[in-house]
């Protein structure tokens, strides 16, 4: 069996699994994986409306992830002249320390705070996102998990190869297909690292803001894990639920994203939001968390965490976005109630 590691990296090839195994075997990433982005392909009539489509994702992806991917940038908030000016300097001191390209990073660093789009060229931008997605997850590689859609014709699936093989190519990524078949002897297909049984994967959770595969009026997106410590940037329930608590002194101690072993050889579990010492968990399930294999590896999860001394507390996303004081209180209350009792 290869391991993540083996998965080659700058090449595209199709993986033998299907995506939605896939997932949740990457979700907490192995410690061998390189960082993995997913990619929901939509038809392109030609590679540079594909390539143009991938930088696109890619690039909302780094924005959204600032400021993972640049150390010391942490609370710099706004497109102040200041804020710029500071980013730019940190991005350019970081790139003249680890080799990535200061213009580039300088000036994703500013779109960061200020928006707009990119002056550089495709080929500049292919290689600088990857790095910069592979740093905010702490990996010195990208793979981008390609979802290939049904129905797509043999000349759009050899566009999409082609587009594939350019990102690999001029970004060093490495391009993993998975889903729909395509007719194309280019691709070489590769033994996918699954676990022998999808239960204890599913244990672990496929999590995260994962978004809907593109239709026809759907623009492509990408998909990608939270950073340890931080709510996950695409879900707005996470973003809320923290702006809520955060003006709350008794919130203290919550960490986001969290990976969590019950025992040393045990699936790790990644929560959404923990409090170690009280020993309590929450989970924002969003609608995919009432699908029966989804709601079976919930249970299995909250059995592992309770058998380890853990509470925890589901609350449903769209409570979260229209009911916050409840959730809050609900929260407050129980985080009390295991200070007294431990006091």
């Amino acid at each position: 069996m290869p391991s993540w590691a083996d998965l080659p990296i700058g090449q595209v090839v199709r993986l033998d699994a299907d995506p939605d195994a896939i997932a949740p075997a990457l979700d907490p990433l192995p410690d061998d994986a390189p960082a993995v982005v997913t990619y929901f392909a939509a038809e392109e009539r030609s590679v540079v409306g594909l390539a143009a489509s991938v930088l696109r994702e890619l690039d909302k992806a780094a924005i959204a992830l600032f400021p993972a991917w640049l150390p010391g940038a942490e609370g710099i908030e706004g497109p102040s002249g200041v804020n710029v000016a500071a980013v730019q300097a940190l991005a350019l001191r970081r790139a003249s320390a680890t080799g990535h390209f200061g213009p580039f990073l300088a000036e994703l660093a500013r779109r960061a705070l200020t928006g707009g789009p990119s002056g550089l060229a495709p080929e500049v931008r292919a290689a600088g996102l990857v790095r910069a997605l592979a740093d905010s997850f702490g990996r010195a590689r990208l793979a981008v998990l390609v979802r290939v859609p049904d129905g797509l014709g043999a000349a759009a699936g050899e566009v999409l190869v082609a587009g594939c093989e350019w990102l690999a190519h001029r970004g060093r990524a490495g391009v993993w297909l998975a889903g729909a078949p395509l007719h194309d002897d280019r691709v070489r297909t590769i033994a996918t690292p699954l676990p022998a049984s999808p239960l204890p994967a599913a244990a672990g959770g496929a999590r995260g803001a994962v978004p809907l595969p593109a239709t026809a009026d759907r623009a492509p997106a990408v998909a990608y894990p939270p950073v340890a410590g931080r709510p996950h940037p695409g879900s707005a329930s996470e973003r809320a639920l923290e702006a809520a608590l955060s003006a709350r002194a008794w919130a203290g101690g919550r960490a986001w994203n969290q990976t969590y072993r019950t025992g040393p050889l045990a699936v790790p579990i990644r929560v959404d939001l923990l409090w170690e010492r009280e020993r309590c968990v929450v989970e924002i399930d969003g609608p995919d968390h009432r699908a029966p294999a989804k709601f079976a590896a919930d249970r299995q999860r909250d059995v592992l965490l309770q058998l380890d001394g853990y509470a925890v507390l589901r609350f449903p996303d769209a409570q979260v976005m229209t009911d916050m004081d409840t959730v809050v209180r609900q929260i407050g209350q129980f985080l009390r109630n295991r200070r007294r009792a431990e006091g």
